[in-house]
């Protein structure tokens, strides 16, 4: 341990991190260096500037990182339709890769020898942000307290702190959210408490960012989505930077009952979890996209892109963002979606998605063959036929042989 002189903690100023800093500081001897990003969490982050100063800290990182996040990870994550096991839309996932990145980068700026997360030893960010580290410095020393200490209780935690100093408002723990919660731009998640039992029904109080279907506006809300190669870059017209596009669109699904989701989810350490999550913006881009992509790909590339989507939700899903893999297949994806352009209308109603119409100066729909009446030529019918017949010989084949028959 003596060998460590000063780490990098990410920190949010909440409970666990800042028992976290105490612990380092006492059990390490070693100078504590502090980072908080903004993600988008809609949290004043200031007080854990405040809070970070009262326990001694002196250097201290605070960070606008939406604009960066959305351009840089979820909607390049959104060019290749991501979903992991046919639902989640990796909020919680894609965030880490960031926060390992400015870890170690802030590590390089100060001179530390390590970094140290919050994570839990029984889930995945602990290895998102290991994974990261590691891939972006090698030699990265990295201390995850929750596999080290014996405060693995609530009541043990908050003993610590009172024994310790730590700022720590005692009169409102009794009124905490039962629920273990990440947000960010992309999601807010929750786990824990009632939603341990699989069966029971998430309250309708939990939720914070989306009104229930039921409560949702009687009249639909249509928007108009402008793609340039892949991404929104304007909606109904007007031209925003990424991280307004996602808050615009948090903001129409909120409204609409758009977003909500219920999962039992296979985690990357061998338990299944069950958390529920609000991704209202997110929800709508992966539909929008689509959209737009059924115009604009080749019909190969298309069904290639949706081949290798699960591979790459699970690649990101598991930490390996930064993975030699990862960066060969979004160059694949990227390359594709030179010719995603157009626009994409969309009636939201009542938790409902529905693509009302979409364009695009590269789309490959030809209206002249697609008809259903005259198309003067441009389509032989006939030549149906000997498609059919090639494709059958196999079949035909098998069946004179006895083969395949019911």
């Amino acid at each position: 341990m003596s060998d460590i002189k000063k780490v990098v903690l990410a920190y949010s100023g909440g409970l666990d991190t800042s028992i976290i800093l105490r612990w380092l500081q006492e059990t390490y001897q070693c100078e504590v260096v502090t980072f908080t990003a903004d993600l988008g969490q809609g949290e004043e982050l200031e007080p854990a500037r405040a809070k970070a100063q009262q326990m001694g800290i002196k250097e201290i990182y605070i960070e606008d990182l939406r604009e960066e996040f959305v351009r840089d990870y979820v909607f390049p994550m959104f060019r290749a339709n991501t979903v992991y096991e046919g639902e989640y839309l990796l909020g919680t996932s894609i965030a880490r890769p960031l926060i390992a990145k400015r870890l170690v980068e802030i590590a390089n700026e100060t001179g530390a020898d390590a970094i140290s997360h919050g994570a839990t030893g029984k889930g995945n960010d602990q290895v998102r942000f290991e994974l990261g580290a590691y891939a972006l410095k090698p030699g990265i020393q990295v201390i995850a307290p929750w596999r080290e200490w014996d405060l693995l209780s609530r009541e043990k935690l908050m003993t610590y702190a009172k024994n310790n100093d730590i700022p720590v408002d005692f009169a409102k723990q009794g009124t905490k959210s039962p629920y273990s919660m990440d947000a960010n731009l992309l999601h807010i998640s929750y786990e824990g408490g009632i939603l341990e039992n699989p069966w029971t029904e998430a309250e309708e109080e939990m939720w914070r960012w989306s009104v229930s279907p039921e409560q949702a506006p009687e009249q639909p809300t249509y928007i108009e989505l402008t793609y340039e190669k892949g991404d929104i870059v304007a909606i109904d017209g007007e031209r925003l930077k990424p991280h307004e596009v996602l808050s615009k669109l948090n903001k129409l699904g909120g409204e609409n009952g758009i977003g909500r989701l219920d999962l039992v989810e296979n985690r990357y350490v061998g338990m299944k979890s069950r958390g529920c999550y609000e991704t209202p913006g997110g929800t709508i881009m992966l539909k929008a996209h689509r959209a737009i992509e059924s115009i604009t790909l080749d019909r190969e590339v298309a069904h290639l892109k949706d081949e290798l989507m699960p591979k790459y939700a699970e690649i990101i899903y598991n930490g390996y963002w930064w993975s030699p893999e990862r960066q060969m297949m979004q160059q694949m994806i990227d390359e594709s979606q030179k010719v995603v352009n157009g626009v994409v209308r969309l009636k939201l109603y009542k938790g409902n998605v529905i693509v009302a119409g979409r364009q695009s100066p590269d789309s490959l729909f030809d209206e002249s063959i697609a008809t259903f009446e005259d198309d003067a030529g441009a389509y032989d019918q006939k030549d149906a036929a000997g498609f059919i017949k090639l494709n059958a010989l196999r079949l035909r084949i098998a069946a004179n042989k006895g083969r395949g028959q019911l």
